[in-house]
């Protein structure tokens, strides 16, 4: 369930290009990092040059700075690498119009623990937590012959 949010300047003023962004980033997304497109969230900011600066300076080319966020531990570093390279070419190729993008363009992948995020209403631990259960009660003999275990009376110490 990752998120990424994309802040570019100069802004583009043109729908077709925020779509082709996030088209692309979820693509990405998904082909290095293995996240599912359908709980891949992009959200993208346009700011004008004036309010961008870097070394205490406007911006001159165009600009970009993509932040995505995974749940910690679920992807190695050579991962990471790999979609930051491919994100920072695929935002070249897309903002830059024939130029390059201002050096000081990042990529930033945040890992933020299971614990602390989630989506409709459940963290991604207790998402973790319910497909461990699920997994564990289909291998179990019962489940494997299809029925289900007994109920235990509410006084039993037996979770």
């Amino acid at each position: 369930m990752p998120t990424l949010h994309l802040k570019i300047s100069p802004p583009g003023h043109h729908p077709e290009r925020c779509s082709a962004l996030a088209e692309e980033l979820t693509r990405l997304t998904a082909l290095h990092l293995g996240k599912h497109p359908e709980v891949t969230a992009v959200m993208i900011d346009e700011l004008p040059a004036v309010r961008w600066h870097v070394g205490g300076r406007a911006v001159q080319a165009a600009t970009a700075f993509l932040e995505i966020s995974i749940t910690a531990g679920t992807n190695t570093a050579q991962q990471k690498a790999d979609f930051i390279a491919a994100a920072f070419d695929a935002l070249q190729q897309r903002l830059g119009a024939g130029g390059l993008l201002e050096p000081a363009s990042y990529v930033i992948v945040r890992e933020v623990p299971a614990t602390d995020w989630g989506y409709g209403g459940q963290t991604q631990a207790a998402r973790k937590l319910s497909r461990a259960s699920a997994a564990q009660s289909a291998g179990s003999p019962m489940a494997r012959a299809g029925r289900q275990p007994p109920l235990q009376p509410k006084w039993s110490n037996e979770a």
